[in-house]
């Protein structure tokens, strides 16, 4: 039996000779053909970033026809005003790659000089040469110093606080990105973050003593989850949360349901008894928790309840 002939090849990484099974083998091994394919893509991306520089176009690089043509109307634009003396404020801005807006911010604050004349504004390629070389030293932007926190929770301390459970604490934490440490391997939190999140809103309705839940409303009117969130940001109605659990007012809820109606004024009505501007009105109504209800592009305040509150002031 004849023997086989070995092909001889030089590889074309590392210019080794070695023994190739095909006559179409280029590299003597996979680490030689892994580092040639690694420096072909780092070519075409210096390639990609050099046709940006230059304007000139390589269109086996992997870019997109898109950005082709963006290139290559830049291109088009540099080769036309490159050699001009005088330029326009358009021209100007395509020579140092900015809009035409902060162009004329240039030359409202004299930065730039110009000639205005019969509607045309012409700037001298020298004066914005000028303008590079007379300019003041740049000055880098105060970085704002945080305050480093300094109180903490832990995770027991804020379970029983809010009365949440672990896995919603560490979803807050992640989601809302409050602060966290490691002490002795166990979590602590920023309190201050933790009472933002968990108290938020609660302060504005301390006058308001009794809430329903969600469950209470289910019982008392029979409507469903989507029905109450519908009702309740229909009429507004005041709401607190109190760890995972929302609470909604109980005065202001039977109000806009029709139970315990008192009577009503309307809006002009008690701009015109208090002597109050409309957004004044409003200012106390939201501040007082005053109830009110809407009937269509109308909202009618509990008249008791506005009276009390300026009862100092009814003549």
């Amino acid at each position: 039996m004849a023997n086989k002939m070995e092909i001889i090849n030089i590889c074309e990484w590392c210019d080794k000779t070695f023994v190739a099974k095909k006559l179409t083998t280029r590299y003597c091994s996979h680490s030689c053909n892994s580092k040639a394919y690694k420096s072909a893509k780092r070519e075409e991306a210096l390639l990609a970033a050099k046709s940006e520089k230059t304007g000139k176009i390589f269109k086996n690089v992997g870019l997109s026809m898109k950005r082709l043509k963006e290139i290559e109307a830049l291109s088009d634009a540099y080769e036309k005003i490159k050699d001009k003396e005088f330029l326009s404020v358009s021209e100007t801005a395509i020579l140092l790659s900015v809009g035409r807006t902060t162009i004329y911010r240039y030359l409202k604050n004299n930065t730039l000089k110009a000639v205005q004349t019969a509607g045309k504004t012409f700037i001298r390629r020298s004066d914005i040469d000028a303008m590079f070389d007379n300019s003041q030293a740049y000055v880098a932007r105060p970085s704002k110093e945080r305050k480093p926190v300094t109180e903490f929770y832990t995770l027991s301390e804020i379970k029983e606080k809010f009365n949440v459970k672990e896995t919603w604490i560490y979803k807050v934490v992640r989601e809302k990105k409050i602060p966290k440490t490691l002490i002795n391997g166990k979590s602590i939190f920023s309190k201050k973050h933790i009472d933002k999140y968990f108290q938020k809103g609660n302060s504005e309705f301390e006058n308001i003593k009794d809430w329903y839940s969600v469950k209470d409303l289910q019982e008392k009117y029979s409507l469903s989850l989507p029905a109450i969130y519908s009702f309740v940001s229909e009429n507004s109605i005041p709401k607190k949360k109190e760890g995972r659990n929302v609470f909604y007012s109980q005065k202001h809820f039977d109000l806009a349901k029709g139970y315990a109606v008192p009577e009503f004024y309307s809006t002009d009505e008690a701009m015109q008894k208090f002597n109050l501007t409309r957004d004044s009105l409003y200012y106390h109504l939201k501040q007082h928790n005053i109830p009110k209800i809407k009937e269509g592009r109308h909202i009618k305040i509990s008249k008791p309840e506005l009276d009390k509150l300026f009862e100092n002031l009814i003549i």
